[in-house]
């Protein structure tokens, strides 16, 4: 399956797959919205690491990330943690 986008005012609604390939064209979407803009991805069933790591970029700048599954919620925590926590190597 691919991605869908519907755009309606200043909400991006997601169906299928968000994979990195995709997320130029996500992004062109929210910047169409202006201000106060909702992502909603409930129907999103996939995500890759690269798309985690956008929607917790999203959300750092203020982009509203609605009705996530629980796996990808958990797997956008994870990807924040590592961030702010990075492990270093001994040596």
């Amino acid at each position: 399956m691919t991605l869908k986008i519907d755009r309606f005012r200043t909400r991006v609604r997601l169906s299928g797959e968000l994979r990195s390939e995709n997320l130029d064209q996500v992004k062109a979407e929210i910047n169409c919205c202006g201000t106060s803009v909702v992502l909603d991805i409930e129907e999103v069933d996939l995500v890759d690491v690269e798309s985690v790591r956008f929607l917790n970029a999203c959300e750092a700048n203020g982009v509203s990330v609605e009705h996530c599954s629980p796996y990808i919620k958990a797997w956008m925590f994870r990807e924040r943690e590592e961030q702010s926590n990075p492990k270093t190597k001994e040596e």
